[in-house]
């Protein structure tokens, strides 16, 4: 590795204009032998390898112009910094790796971890930080685009430079120390979700015991809300959490998780691999390996269960499930269990071929079957994927699976899709914002989570594909949340009521409701969100108020879609909150180009979108009056969008439900 001779590019900045231009300040050494501080940091305009040695070729006005850059005095404090604590050689990834050279740039991707475990300690320089205090409290206004912490939290190489180091200090933007790693160690777990065993000692990762590592699903998840500038970076910063080699091939994209994963399972046992969550995946693939990181977020608390216990997890799954099965049924299952062939993982030209116990859909010639994994979740219940079939293998489903009567789980060997058809990289989705109609109503954007909005437009991407946005009536003292998602190709919406004016009185703050409502939707099963339409209406009564908040959203085939967003009357009963479950508007003509239509006769328009048993007692006197009102609900939407309905086309798939949710 190429290291800094400290005292050498201190020396040489001192007396810049007699230094010896055949000065070194970069040696060869061994990171197993030398004695060397390293730093991690977020780049900006930094000195490459060819500038650091160059630096005394170059001409007055070029060589000042490199000197004034940040990452130069960057280089500098740092190189202070080890002279200060005794260190002769220093490493810094910008300018101590020659990237002209690809097998140079390969070596030290592969071997970045062990220099930074190696080194003796590790300065972390947070250039986002100005008070001589670490930030100990998480805060959108001073970190707003990296989840409320400073940048260098939000980084995916960081993540392994916070883990591999044994000593490390923090620095604020003035070098001045803010903390240790040893100090700091209960909130750098707060932070990170990284547990405090594995920041005091990264050999855990390396445990002999498999029950002190931790699971490759958690690992993942650490990763999760992470970015990199590369996207194949995702992949690479990983290498060496897992401890697995692998060529850098930029310009591979995705691919580079997909192989990271392939190199994972040909090493280990740990079923936790396929325990992700699939509202991450920008694209349906069907592949049993995630997209990226990303799509492990929330899975900081697997834990892979134990053989001995894995039979009766899978008995008390079946008994939750409502079915109960006769215990012969599972001896075979526990002569399985104890195989060689569960822990097998084998790579394939057909796919990856494991050994689990599944359990067929209720039409089971149709091939659909439901995996069980030796995994619980934070809840402690049994983790399941849905598969389908799919050629010689079976693919991911995402659509939830019904488990047929008397059945029972069956041990079975078969082979999982890994390859991801069609999975095109694409990086984002925007969402076009039209919510001025909320002002009608004394309603305003106050915020939104986890990212902002520019020019009300939202970009959604590969790790940031959830939005939520609040809005406040403070006169009022009521407000409602909206929560936008882009997954497995597909907008999904959600309207959400705030609850705790009505139960407490009192109101939380926006973040905080921001948050909660982007928590219950994240741990949403997938498919109770995901609906293969492309034009949809959500709605939901704002507790307390005479108020209902919309939102109408339409697709389009230029990779964008409109959202639109407002306030409007209640059309139903407010004496209690009531849920308004899904419209389609394909039927009805398309309400952003003006040709949604309604049919006159209100009667027949409440037969054609099946109103029709107000009359059976499921509504009080006072309900069935509004549902006779059917067409103040058609009109409250055209003037959301606002258009006015016209014409007699019929509405003949359409279908709306009410459904009453009184105050206890």
């Amino acid at each position: 590795m190429w290291l800094l001779n400290v005292r050498a590019v201190l020396d040489r900045e001192r007396d810049i204009q007699l230094a010896e231009p055949k000065t070194k300040v970069l040696e060869q050494h061994d990171d197993k032998t030398a004695k060397y501080a390293i730093l991690s940091h977020r780049w900006g305009k930094e000195i490459d390898y060819d500038e650091m040695t160059g630096l005394l070729k170059m001409d007055k006005q070029d060589r000042d112009a490199v000197r004034r850059r940040d990452g130069y005095q960057k280089i500098l404090k740092s190189c202070k910094q080890a002279d200060d604590d005794g260190y002769e050689w220093l490493w810094i990834d910008t300018c101590c790796i020659d990237k002209r050279s690809s097998a140079e740039l390969s070596e030290a991707i592969n071997s970045m971890y062990r220099w930074y475990r190696n080194s003796q300690i590790c300065y972390v320089y947070l250039n986002d930080v100005s008070e001589p205090a670490f930030p100990a409290v998480q805060d959108f206004m001073r970190f707003p685009e990296s989840n409320g912490w400073p940048e260098w939290f939000s980084r995916g190489w960081t993540l392994q430079e916070l883990i591999a180091p044994t000593k490390l200090k923090f620095f604020n933007k003035s070098w001045e120390l803010i903390g240790t790693k040893e100090g700091l160690t209960s909130t750098l777990q707060d932070i990170t979700r990284i547990p405090e065993e594995v920041l005091k000692d990264a050999q855990v990762l390396r445990s002999i015991d498999s029950s002190e590592r931790p699971r490759t699903a958690q690992i993942m998840a650490w990763a999760a809300d992470r970015t990199t500038t590369r996207v194949e970076d995702r992949a690479y910063s990983l290498l060496g959490l897992f401890g697995v080699n692998m060529p850098m091939l930029y310009g591979e994209g995705s691919k580079a998780f997909q192989r990271l994963q392939l190199e994972i399972i040909r090493i280990s046992s740990d079923h936790s691999i396929f325990a992700w969550n699939p509202k991450r995946e920008f694209r349906q693939s069907g592949s049993v390996l995630a997209a990226g990181p990303s799509s492990f977020q929330g899975c900081h608390n697997i834990e892979n269960v134990h053989r001995k216990e894995f039979v009766n997890g899978v008995k008390a799954y079946m008994g939750k499930s409502g079915f109960h099965v006769n215990s012969n049924y599972y001896t075979p299952m526990e002569a399985h269990v104890n195989s060689p062939q569960f822990s097998i993982f084998n790579v394939t030209n057909v796919g990856i071929q494991v050994s689990l116990p599944v359990i067929p859909h209720r039409g089971a010639s149709d091939g659909h079957f439901k995996a069980i994994l030796p995994c619980r979740d934070r809840l402690g219940n049994l983790i399941t994927i849905d598969l389908e079939p799919h050629g010689l293998n079976s693919c991911r489903s995402f659509w939830a699976i019904r488990i047929a009567d008397d059945t029972w789980p069956g041990f079975t060997s078969f082979y999982l899709n890994f390859s991801r058809e069609g999975d095109a990289d694409e990086s984002y989705h925007d969402l076009r914002l039209d919510d001025w109609h909320t002002s009608w109503h004394g309603f305003t954007r106050r915020g939104t989570f986890p990212s902002e909005v520019s020019d009300n437009t939202v970009t959604l991407s590969p790790g940031n594909n959830l939005i939520v946005l609040v809005y406040v009536n403070n006169d009022a003292r009521s407000r409602f949340a909206v929560g936008i998602g882009y997954c497995l190709g597909r907008v999904w919406t959600h309207v959400s009521s705030d609850e705790s004016r009505a139960k407490e009185g009192v109101l939380s703050s926006w973040t905080d409701f921001a948050m909660q409502t982007y928590d219950v939707l994240w741990n949403t099963p997938i498919h109770e969100f995901y609906r293969n339409i492309r034009n949809t209406v959500r709605d939901a009564h704002i507790p307390r108020s005479i108020w209902d908040a919309r939102i109408a959203c339409r697709s389009s085939d230029q990779g964008y879609t409109d959202v639109m967003i407002g306030v409007k009357w209640c059309p139903g009963c407010c004496t209690g909150p009531r849920e308004f479950t899904h419209t389609s508007l394909s039927d009805h003509g398309h309400p952003f180009d003006g040709s949604f239509n309604s049919r006159s006769n209100i009667s027949r328009d409440m037969r054609e979108v099946r109103i029709n048993d107000w009359h059976r007692g499921l509504a009080c006197e006072q309900r069935r009056k509004r549902y006779q009102n059917i067409r103040g609900h058609f009109d409250a939407l055209a003037e959301l969008l606002p258009y006015r309905f016209v014409g007699t086309k019929a509405c003949d798939e359409s279908v709306v439900r009410w459904k009453t949710a009184w105050d206890p």
